[in-house]
């Protein structure tokens, strides 16, 4: 299990960054448009309520230091904090859903076919060496001083410098 998250870990690290700017600039500008709209609704019972709460949107997401004048003006840090506990929480979910997708599907994901990698500790040196003999793979030689069976197939190209 400690390999999905570390792969996940290793393919999500970049994201982090951006989700943190993102989550910074919705609270900067989403979240205080949201409560002045929120709070405009909820304060005026007129018809047209929705039609200036909607206004009001518009103008305070295209300036958000008006958006927070609106919100320190009327007071309301109290929706505005529980507005943006709700965004966070929805956000967290969505990159909570990225990062569990991320996650490699088994413990071989991204590594070469074939390759010395899925050797753990060494133990493809047991047969090979890593110094000298005939070239397989990067740091990979099939010793020519070995006695018995050293049959290898290789399977792929054949480079000639």
């Amino acid at each position: 299990m400690n390999y999905k998250v570390s792969g996940a870990m290793r393919k999500s690290k970049k994201y982090f960054i951006i989700y943190a700017v993102v989550w910074v600039v919705l609270a900067m500008l989403l979240t205080p448009a949201l409560t002045y709209a929120y709070h405009i609704t909820q304060n005026y019972q007129q018809s047209n309520a929705f039609q200036l709460a909607v206004q009001e949107f518009a103008r305070t997401i295209t300036n958000p230091i008006e958006g927070f004048r609106c919100v320190f003006r009327c007071g309301i840090f109290g929706k505005y904090f529980s507005v943006l506990l709700v965004e966070t929480v929805m956000y967290t979910i969505f990159f909570a859903i990225g990062f569990i997708k991320a996650a490699p599907k088994n413990e071989f994901t991204d590594i070469e076919h074939g390759s010395s990698d899925w050797c753990k500790n060494g133990e493809q040196y047991t047969l090979l060496s890593k110094k000298h003999g005939m070239i397989l793979a990067e740091n990979n030689y099939l010793p020519l001083d070995k006695r018995g069976n050293l049959n290898v197939l290789i399977v792929g190209r054949i480079w000639y410098w």
